[in-house]
């Protein structure tokens, strides 16, 4: 029998309710399926850092050997316990989940401490430790999600199992890359009789934080649904992938995609509105595997379906997608004919440095600019170090937003000229206009305190009922 493989974002995990009621227990049969779950809402982001704003999170006060960050794991302990209270009024199964969460926050802190104590030795540096303690500290809210769900199941007379691919203890420490440990995992798991509940981290050999980031759970889902040879891979998230953004535009004005291809979800996952992973989608796209993505409180509505195969028969446009807060670094030197593309590259060098990651450049004859996402330290770094390289150039850094009308196939020409004039209709003023030649995306560059003016100005133009950009394309369940 064919089987799915499904992931259940954080959002999702904190409305646990509509998660069983919605997900795991719908249909009737629940197995034939396997489960990959993110942290809790929040949880990822006190561990590490806020995805969104980027404010420290307890890795962060380790890492500046500020001792708060002990006081900080004792309080999301609390608060993770204050979860484990709410999901399980029986006290048998509450005691479990306390317990493990406990053993987990303790043996983390004995992990941290032996190490900062090694470390005042000369011989060792902390430095060289991070990589490692980021990666198990990102463990920690998977795992405690992934133990909570199947101790749910298997509280209701579901046979589940807990699939721990943190590295957690000897008796889940399985050497190898992603793929040996996933393959390990899952060797002897008959998925007509379990329901295996699978970490979204996994310790492998090249890092899966190091390597992916917070992208790193949509990793261990693709390998797994490839791995697998699953027919369908599902992500279950807050919402629809959707026309736009409903918290800008109102959940009334926006609409499921319905249908859309890869390169749509390449384009998103670059503006940060990641439907998957772009490297989790290729690995999706080259083993022939749909994406379904789908509303956690609508379970009956089939949501999006991503496919390699789709080809619209229209170029409509299909979702209006953005990000502020990006950092627009721009060099202009006269002297720079004919060598941009030696500067773009110390430029780029400079940028990787600074771990700053690039969204967007374009270039002409004598400049550059480079649209970027970081901590605001780090982009300040990277536009130091421009100065410092480049004194007689004139270099500028400010403050932008991104704004890309994406479709599967769109007529770019007639897409920049429509979304010029509803902003300009606006009274907001473009700084700058881009199309591709894949005719996947045209994107508007304008000032940072007009993003959601513009997301609602574009969506209004391109997606509104009776507007000839509009698609009206549905998903088959």
């Amino acid at each position: 029998m064919t089987h799915t493989v499904e992931k259940i974002g954080g959002t999702s995990m904190s409305a646990f309710d509509a998660v069983m009621d919605n997900i795991l227990l719908y249909p009737d049969n629940p197995y034939q399926r396997m489960f990959v779950v993110s942290a809790y809402g929040g949880i990822t982001d006190a561990l590490l850092e806020c995805k969104r704003t980027g404010e420290p999170g307890i890795f962060r006060y380790i890492a500046e050997r500020n001792d708060v960050w002990r006081e900080k794991l004792k309080a999301l302990e609390q608060r993770m316990l204050l979860i484990n209270d709410t999901m399980f009024p029986e006290l048998f199964c509450r005691n479990r989940a306390d317990n493990f969460v406990k053993e987990r926050i303790a043996n983390a802190i004995t992990c941290i401490e032996n190490i900062l104590e090694t470390c005042q030795y000369g011989q060792f540096s902390l430095t060289s430790y991070l990589p490692q303690i980021r990666e198990f500290l990102s463990s920690i809210g998977e795992a405690h999600s992934a133990f909570n769900t199947t101790l749910m199941l298997n509280n209701l007379g579901i046979n589940s199992r807990f699939v721990d691919l943190s590295g957690w203890g000897a008796e889940n420490n399985v050497q190898g890359d992603l793929d040996a440990v996933i393959l390990d995992a899952i060797k002897d798991i008959d998925l007509s009789k379990e329901l295996p509940i699978v970490t979204g981290y996994v310790y492998c050999d090249e890092g899966l934080m190091k390597t992916y980031d917070r992208g790193y759970s949509e990793m261990t889902f693709s390998r797994l649904a490839v791995l697998s040879k699953a027919s369908r891979a599902v992500i279950h998230k807050e919402y629809h992938l959707s026309s736009a953004d409903p918290r800008i535009v109102g959940p009334e004005h926006v609409r499921p995609i319905g249908k859309s291809n890869y390169d749509v979800a390449d384009q998103l996952a670059n503006l940060g509105m990641e439907a998957i992973h772009p490297n989790a989608a290729s690995g999706l796209r080259r083993a022939g595997i749909e994406l379904a993505v789908k509303n956690t409180f609508e379970p009956e509505h089939p949501g999006t379906l991503i496919s390699q195969h789709y080809q619209p028969n229209t170029g409509k446009a299909e979702i209006i997608a953005g990000r502020d807060k990006v950092f627009a670094l721009h060099l202009f030197d006269q002297a720079m004919v004919g060598q941009v593309e030696d500067v773009s590259y110390e430029l780029m060098e400079i940028i990787r440095e600074e771990n700053v990651q690039l969204i967007s450049k374009e270039m002409n004859a004598n400049s550059v600019t480079y649209y970027l996402d970081g901590s605001t330290s780090s982009q300040n770094k990277v536009l130091s170090k421009a100065e410092k390289r480049y004194p007689k150039a004139k270099i500028t850094g400010k403050m932008v937003a991104l704004i890309s009308v994406i479709g599967s196939a769109i007529d770019t020409n007639k897409t920049m000229s429509q979304g010029v004039l509803s902003l300009l209709d606006k009274d907001i003023s473009p700084k700058a206009a881009h199309a591709s030649l894949r005719n996947v995306d045209v994107q508007f560059v304008v000032k940072d305190s007009d993003y959601h003016g513009a997301i609602c100005a574009l969506h209004e133009s391109f997606m509104s009922e009776g507007s000839a950009a509009v698609s009206t394309e549905k998903v088959v369940a």
